[in-house]
């Protein structure tokens, strides 16, 4: 092995051997396990969100691999109808042209190549990551198997009655001009006004004031709406006011959606622009007035003076005019929600058009067909998976979320207003009836009325999370009756992969469990009859070291890759500045960088950033993400690295051993039947471990492989990391290795052997157990353990997960309670030697009193142990009577254990430096003490900065008690 660890040098070589040899494709006859990964945009690159989801996806892979389970982490990229295409029309324009000058046909055509360009950057970084997806089965939402899913699953929703054609209001993008999902909107909080408008009555009188934040919308205003309770308006229920600006009067309504409390109580209705206006109109048969056109423009049909203005300038001129006519009652500067849309940063406008819809509310159908609607065939399916526990969210509090949802959804708007993506399989006539069909034939063949004049196709194509929401049974090949192929390569056959539904786990976030988890359920059900999935683990969103939620704008995003490569300062700044347009902002993020990263980002690997993500992974909404922690783990991976060179390099070669039962000379081997016990090595009839540090390491592994077990099985992927990291460096590591060489120096030449066998058996053992979160460590330095162990097996990922049984055979309770004893011994001499500064290499006496009968047979068993462990140059009791030396002392059960002090230390120098430490300390809790008493700093001090002088505080009482205690001793 080589003398460091470097993670650059190693991991590009495992990963192309692993992939090159299928390790990665389900193999052996185990019970099916299927983990779906959430196909991130083809135009996305890797983040920490990412990489965190993705390593919890492929330690569970990979576990449930080595366990025998036929494992298939099924992958592929989503086409991201608006983000593609965006970028593709920015390239045009960047050329000075548009999509219209290309032409549907010709535009698609473009996109594609884009696509086979640049399309696979975010799956290429997933390699980086050991990301163990079956890249063999890779799908693409647009690929040809996957859109006949999609068209058949459309067809059959509209004849089925459950999708149809309707006016409706949505999200709407004025400057993309498609209608988007709630998931595409940020709602941002924006300095605004409310602006009180006088609505006069129509018989004279003052009327009534309303509020609004839009004060354009009131052109489309059908209404003014009052609580029926309100004494206040009661008397103007019924009659009408006129609506300023123009020469329409309107009506006063009574409705309980109006807070009374809110402004004046009084709210203008307006139903074309307001999801909420929306509602009341409907609930009083109102008709909607349009007053902006699909690039939020005023119409024609509004009063002359506001026609074709930008919205936002018709606000401007409405308010002038308002003013000039007395009627603009009161301007307040007032906090705002604003819906921003994620892809062109336009203010989202509620708009009133054409879509198609999936009914999901519906007792029947909407076609007036006999026949359940939405509510009965879609929804209620997918509420009771969750309640008859067929599906079960991890931690359970999520199902509340997608329970609420559920029972409270609305038709869900499943058409875009874009070129790229599946366009809808719909035909429409010269008079304007729909033939709904897989192509144009199989529309006209199921139609009851023949068509007028020509078809032409529907131009929008299908929600993207329409494709998504089929992704369990698409990928598995549905609806093909044989084997599906993507390039001449078979991606799928659903006579065999339907097995993998249900699939064993979805990982994913909480923010789509309404627009991706739910939609899932609902399409998997109705068309396969099964749910898509056993379980749901909601992962926690990634924020930085403070809980800040990451932003470019904020400068506190890490780029996973530059974590795994490490980053020079000056190219960190440039890159995290590079598409930062506002110069105010640019200068705060660099000034930021430079405060947070004065020496760059220093490299730590992809196994100790993975293995920070799982030591982070608590049921938490939230976990934050600190750099020191990644380079604490990185110390993990070099104190693995470095035991297994003192292994390796320290013991001589073995004669091979008896080749495991699963190794067969293979990357791709089935390590045993899904749930049953593991293969293991065994040293021959009665060839047991001979001392009882190995029979102690032995039981410690075992125990620890308990708890893996249990906290992988409830997603506890934090405690996981725990137990391997305390089991690793405390166990293996720190006792293990210690307490082997007495042994190892000793003349017992069957101890010999055997501690030597134990010390690489729990080595490969270890490799194993970690391989799921740490992948590439554990291969490379198995590659160094496996021959002396006579396993011929090709990669340690092939090998059998390991599990207790393995080592359980020949552990004496006794010899383990033994070595707990000597442990507990040792570090109390070490805690002495450290509090009296007494120097690790020095020779020091022991003296013994009290203690019990097991303790005189432990010090007489393990002399020579601890002499060796503990560098002491004799031990013995103190005589019945014998007076006690000035000795620091420790106490261990019944047993106290003395080191005389004479010699080893200059009292009077040592009591000087002690009380000239104590009076450092006394010092600083004076300073501590005056602060917290201080009025004024505890009420003006932010908490954080009181809350850490109190710590300080506690910090130094602590060690001022201790050194107090030191002192006494002495």
């Amino acid at each position: 092995m080589d003398k460091s660890f470097e993670p650059g040098l190693i991991e590009p070589k495992w990963y192309a051997q692993w992939e090159a040899a299928g390790a990665f494709k389900p193999h052996g006859n185990g019970d099916p396990y299927c983990i779906l990964l959430p196909p991130p945009n083809v135009t996305g690159t890797l983040h920490m969100g990412h990489a965190f989801q993705q390593t919890i996806m492929d330690a569970l892979s990979r576990y449930h691999r080595m366990r025998g389970f036929r494992t298939l982490w099924q992958g592929g990229t989503d086409h991201a109808g608006i983000a593609t295409q965006k970028i593709v029309e920015n390239q045009l324009a960047a050329a000075g042209k548009t999509r219209h000058d290309l032409g549907r046909a010709k535009f698609i055509e473009r996109v594609w190549e884009w696509k086979q360009e640049s399309g696979s950057t975010i799956t290429n970084q997933m390699r980086r990551l050991g990301a163990s997806v079956d890249w063999s089965r890779e799908r693409f939402t647009m690929d040809e198997g996957l859109s006949a899913a999609v068209r058949r699953v459309f067809v059959t929703w509209y004849r089925d009655g459950l999708l149809y054609r309707g006016r409706r209001l949505v999200n709407w993008d004025p400057v993309l001009m498609t209608a988007v999902s709630d998931l595409e909107v940020n709602n941002e909080e924006k300095d605004g006004s409310l602006w009180s408008i006088r609505y006069p009555a129509s018989d004279g009188g003052e009327g009534l004031v309303v509020a609004t934040t839009r004060p354009e919308t009131m052109l489309g205003d059908v209404a003014v709406a009052v609580h029926p309770d309100d004494e206040r308006y009661q008397h103007l229920v019924g009659k009408t006011l006129k609506l300023p600006l123009t020469d329409r009067e309107i009506p006063v309504i009574a409705d309980t959606y109006v807070e009374r409390e809110f402004g004046t109580g009084c709210v203008k209705i307006t139903p074309a622009h307001d999801f909420n206006d929306w509602q009341v109109g409907a609930r009083h048969k109102m008709t909607p007035i349009t007053i902006l056109t699909l690039d939020a423009k005023i119409v024609d049909e509004a009063p002359e003076a506001y026609r074709g203005l930008d919205r936002f300038v018709a606000r401007k001129k409405i308010l002038v005019d308002l003013e000039a006519l007395g009627l603009l009652v009161e301007t307040k500067k007032h906090k705002l929600q604003v819906p921003i849309s994620q892809r062109s940063d336009a203010v989202i406008e509620p708009m009133l058009t054409d879509q198609w819809f999936l009914d999901l509310i519906s007792d029947v159908r909407v076609d007036g067909k006999p026949g359940p609607g939405g509510r009965k065939a879609i929804t209620e399916p997918a509420l009771a998976a969750v309640r008859d526990g067929e599906i079960r969210f991890v931690p359970e509090n999520w199902s509340t979320t997608y329970n609420q949802w559920l029972e409270n959804i609305q038709d869900w708007c499943v058409s875009r207003q874009l070129w790229w993506g599946h366009q809808i399989p719909a035909w429409y006539d010269e008079a304007g009836n729909i033939f709904v069909g897989e192509d144009e034939a199989d529309a006209r063949a199921h139609s009851d009325v023949p068509p007028v004049g020509e078809l032409k196709q529907d131009d929008d194509v299908l929600d993207t999370w329409f494709s998504s929401a089929l992704w369990p049974f698409s990928t598995m090949g549905w609806p093909a009756d044989g084997q599906v192929s993507e390039g001449g390569t078979v991606v799928a056959d659903w006579a065999k992969d339907q097995d993998f539904i249900p699939s064993a786990v979805l990982v994913t976030g909480f923010d789509i469990i309404f627009f991706w988890v739910a939609r899932m359920v609902m399409a998997t059900r109705y068309f396969t009859g099964k749910v898509p999935f056993r379980e749901v683990y909601i992962n926690a969103i990634v924020r930085d070291a403070e809980g800040q939620k990451m932003s470019k704008s904020k400068g506190n995003t890490i780029d996973p890759l530059d974590l795994i490569d490490g980053i020079d300062l000056e190219s960190l700044v440039k890159k995290s500045t590079a598409s930062l347009l506002i110069p105010q902002v640019r200068e705060k993020v660099e000034k930021r960088i430079r405060k947070d990263y004065p020496e760059g980002i220093s490299a730590v690997g992809t196994d100790a950033m993975r293995f920070t993500f799982a030591a982070l992974a608590t049921y938490g909404r939230t976990i934050n993400f600190d750099l020191k922690r990644a380079e604490g783990y990185k110390n993990f991976c070099n104190k693995l690295w470095n035991a297994a060179r003192f292994v390796l390099m320290n013991l001589s070669s073995l004669p091979p051993g008896e080749d495991d039962a699963t190794a067969s000379g293979t990357m791709v081997e089935s390590p045993g039947e899904a749930g049953g016990a593991a293969s293991s090595l065994t040293r021959g009839q009665g060839d047991l471990p001979v001392t009882a540090a190995e029979q102690w390491i032995l039981s410690r592994l075992a125990a620890t492989l308990d708890e893996v077990e249990a906290q992988f099985t409830t997603y506890r992927f934090d405690l996981v990391a725990q137990a391997l990291y305390e089991f690793v460096w405390n166990d293996y590591c720190d006792w293990f290795l210690e307490l082997s060489k007495p042994a190892l120096n000793g003349d017992d030449v069957r101890a010999v052997a055997s501690t030597r066998h134990t010390l690489l058996r729990v080595l490969e053992a270890i490799l194993r157990a970690l391989h799921p979160i740490t992948p590439f460590i554990t291969e490379e330095i198995w590659q160094g353990v496996a021959p002396k162990l006579g396993i011929s097996s090709n990669s340690v990922s092939a090998r059998a997960y390991p599990r207790r049984e393995e080592f359980t055979t020949g552990i004496d309770a006794r010899s383990v309670g033994d070595i707990e004893w000597l442990k507990s011994v040792l570090g109390e001499i070490r805690h002495i030697r450290s509090e009296m500064n007494i120097s690790p290499g020095k020779q020091i006496p022991l003296l013994f009193a009290r203690g019990s009968t097991d303790d005189r047979a432990r010090l007489e068993r393990f002399s020579q142990q601890i002499a060796f462990l503990a560098r002491c140059e004799s031990q013995r009791w103190l005589a019945e009577g014998e007076e006690e030396p000035a000795s620091a002392s420790a106490i261990v059960g019944e047993l106290r254990v003395l080191i005389p002090l004479a010699g080893l230390i200059d009292l009077d120098a040592e009591k000087a430096r002690l009380g000239k430490e104590i009076r450092r300390i006394e010092g600083e809790i004076a300073k501590c003490n005056g602060k917290l008493g201080s009025e004024t700093f505890v009420a003006n001090a932010p908490a954080a900065v009181v809350e850490q002088e109190r710590q300080r505080l506690a910090d130094f009482s602590s060690t001022l008690g201790g050194l107090r205690e030191q002192l006494a001793r002495l």
